[in-house]
């Protein structure tokens, strides 16, 4: 039988991927070695291979776990919305806020995301991009409710990478502590959807 996995191992494991992440976004990905790793944790290389056998190990660990909490944010937000009883529209808001409260604290780990996925073999890059069409997804689905007049099978693609555009960049320029915080920043996106695709311009034809 199979020994299980303690609390303590996968907290630990939990902060190696804080340490990678970081690395990765000070140096790149490539330019990473598992004795850069090693050192930034405080450990020798052979610790660190006790918990991940390579660095591919640890960058699919990081965006396997990463892109799993973005879904698990997107269900949260609808229960939230139903227990709630919100609208459509202000159900897509508390999205956009959930993910900008996500991404203040995870700057380094979607940094790895958008910056990292294609250094993953064959098999375990698909199930992160796959991951990531679910999240693509399943915004649009919260788009097409909130603003039902202004989406079609035509433009929700546009506009739904035009929300992200406006959000997943975030971590290159908005920084903790500055003239405008990540909450303050969630409410001008806010503003700015729901000024643009809440107003009176024609639906896009089918």
């Amino acid at each position: 039988m199979a020994r299980p996995i303690s609390a303590a191992h996968e907290l630990r494991r939990d902060e190696i991927l804080d340490v990678a992440a970081a690395c990765f976004a000070r140096q790149s990905y490539p330019a990473t070695s598992m004795n850069d790793i090693a050192a930034a944790c405080g450990t020798s290389k052979a610790r660190l291979y006790h918990y991940y056998e390579s660095k591919e190990a640890i960058l699919f660990d990081l965006l396997d776990r990463y892109t799993q909490k973005l879904l698990v944010i997107t269900a949260q937000v609808q229960a939230t919305a139903q227990r709630k009883a919100l609208d459509d529209r202000a159900t897509l808001h508390e999205l956009i806020r959930a993910f900008l409260r996500e991404y203040e604290t995870s700057a380094t780990r979607h940094a790895a995301l958008l910056g990292s996925t294609q250094f993953l073999g064959d098999q375990q890059r698909e199930v992160i991009l796959d991951r990531q069409r679910d999240v693509v997804s399943a915004v649009t689905r919260f788009l097409r409710r909130a603003y039902p007049d202004r989406l079609s099978p035509r433009n929700q693609t546009a506009i739904t990478m035009t929300l992200f555009g406006m959000i997943n960049w975030t971590f290159t320029w908005l920084r903790p502590g500055g003239p405008l915080s990540y909450t303050a920043f969630a409410e001008e996106v806010v503003a700015l959807l729901d000024q643009g695709l809440g107003g009176s311009a024609q639906p896009a034809p089918l």
